[in-house]
């Protein structure tokens, strides 16, 4: 089993990795469209983006998928990527705020103060107690009926993508670095059903590269 990384040496590897991230779109792009399509964007008015990246996501959705009226804040522990973020995201400035996380894992936000939580390739860096933390903190977050939006890394289904998966493995035991960190994982089954109602959940795969694809509601 993958061990995952400390929170400190995935940050310092992000302010490092910097702007390369955007090039990681090759197997993220097919996954991130699906949870677009998932995710009902256009009846969002208040989103929160846990490990906002570069911005590019956040980006997009601004751009083509809220609504005028609706707000964003994406969260970042690496100052590199919140920096980045910060300046892809200045069209939208009256809209979007990006802070740098305190490398904790609390949302600087109220109880039931949004309707769309997204994580991206970030539950998959995580260890397994920081998996269930976040979680909590998304149904903290998210107002009833408000959305779980993630998509990460998973185990391959076949025998080509559990190939890809097993060298993928591979490398994060002998050099996270060399996989930034990241390593396949479910989190749907991690979903208690009394916090939460999946509404979409399935595997994508770009290049030979599994990600899992979920969607789910914040029960009330």
């Amino acid at each position: 089993m993958c061990r995952a990384p400390s929170r400190q040496a995935v940050i310092a590897f992000y302010d490092r990795f910097g702007g390369r991230q955007d090039r990681q779109g090759w197997y993220e792009d097919a996954p991130l469209e699906r949870l677009i399509a998932a995710g009902d964007f256009a009846a969002a008015r208040r989103v929160c983006e846990f490990g906002c990246g570069t911005g590019r996501l956040a980006a997009r959705l601004l751009r083509a998928e809220l609504p005028p009226e609706a707000r964003y804040l994406g969260l970042d522990a690496s100052g590199t990527m919140a920096r980045l973020a910060a300046g892809r995201l200045r069209p939208w400035a009256g809209r979007a705020e990006v802070r740098r996380g305190d490398g904790s894992l609390r949302a600087p936000l109220a109880d039931g103060a949004c309707d769309r939580f997204v994580a991206t390739y970030v539950l998959d860096l995580l260890p397994e107690p920081d998996i269930a933390a976040l979680l909590a903190e998304a149904a903290r977050v998210l107002a009833p009926g408000g959305r779980l939006c993630v998509a990460g890394l998973t185990p391959g289904r076949g025998p080509l993508t559990a190939a890809v998966t097993g060298l993928w493995r591979l490398a994060h035991r002998l050099h996270w670095p060399l996989v930034g960190g990241c390593r396949p994982l479910r989190v749907a089954p991690r979903l208690a059903p009394e916090t939460w109602r999946v509404l979409h959940a399935e595997v994508v795969v770009a290049w030979g590269i599994p990600s899992e694809v979920l969607v789910a509601e914040r029960r009330g």
